[in-house]
């Protein structure tokens, strides 16, 4: 097995430790554990609901115990005593360092620069990181209507990076023209005369393996792929030319020890896990 290195290359924290067998981990417990993994040296995180609370939570438990993980309904410095079912669930507020007001929050956590990471999700995707959260197909007429930007604009546009976590990896989920663009990486936001902070989406996270990128002017590219999955699946599964990064490594499986604390201290109650 084969890692990289390099800083577009995921991290390989408790990867000496005993894996389970691949038939026995689902999709969430993956993506959660691969995730968790890429905080190792972040500090503060502005988390949505559900696999990103997965990943910074299990973070908390193993390489990263040092993390803030701030929420958009105003919660810093949280520390639930269990998984919240949404933004606004009275357990995120327990125990927290800070409970902002709204304009607070945005004006000056995140627009003062205090966030290292951004983790987002998406329908779509494009090759420079720009974000489709909002409608599949025509916006007048759409297949499927979905929930819209949230604080995803601001997030993506002040995070020092973001990260995008995808359960699906096909070409209308990894596309060349968005259906839609609700949330704009920085290239599409700098095409426009705007300045972002930050530096757009770094990594995304897929049930195939990990894309990155160190900001703006540059494409996503292929870092590591699951084991065994090929390199020609992850591009084949891609609705852009993918670029793939030499050489491209193997993110270790998920360990014994990892899947018990997201099983059992994590999310005891299958709350996020599937």
């Amino acid at each position: 097995m084969t890692t990289t290195t390099d800083a577009a290359s995921p991290t390989t924290a408790g990867a000496t430790t005993p894996s389970l067998p691949a038939d026995t981990i689902t999709s969430s417990e993956l993506l959660s554990v691969v995730a968790s993994r890429e905080l190792a040296t972040r500090r503060t995180v502005f988390a949505g609901i559900g696999l990103p609370t997965l990943a910074t939570e299990l973070a908390r438990l193993t390489v990263a115990p040092q993390i803030e993980v701030v929420y958009e309904s105003g919660v810093c410095g949280a520390h639930p005593s269990h998984l919240p079912e949404t933004i606004a669930d009275a357990v995120l507020i327990t125990g927290a360092e800070a409970v902002l007001p709204m304009p607070a929050l945005f004006g000056c956590v995140l627009q003062g620069g205090h966030i290292d990471v951004g983790f987002l999700g998406a329908a779509q995707i494009d090759r420079w990181g720009n974000l489709n959260t909002s409608v599949i197909g025509d916006w007048e007429r759409p297949s499927v209507r979905l929930p819209g930007s949230g604080g995803g604009v601001e997030v993506m546009a002040n995070s020092r990076e973001v990260f995008v976590v995808m359960r699906r990896h096909d070409p209308r989920s990894f596309t060349g023209t968005l259906d839609f663009c609700t949330t704009p990486g920085p290239d599409r936001a700098l095409a426009e005369g705007i300045r972002p902070l930050g530096a757009g989406v770094t990594r995304v996270i897929t049930e195939l393996g990990i894309l990155a990128r160190a900001g703006a002017g540059e494409e996503l590219r292929l870092v590591a792929v699951h084991p065994g999955v090929t390199v020609e699946q992850v591009r084949a599964a891609t609705g852009w030319e993918l670029e793939v990064a030499g050489p491209v490594g193997t993110v270790p499986p998920p360990t014994a020890a990892e899947l018990r604390l997201l099983r059992e201290d994590v999310d005891p109650d299958r709350v996020y896990l599937r």
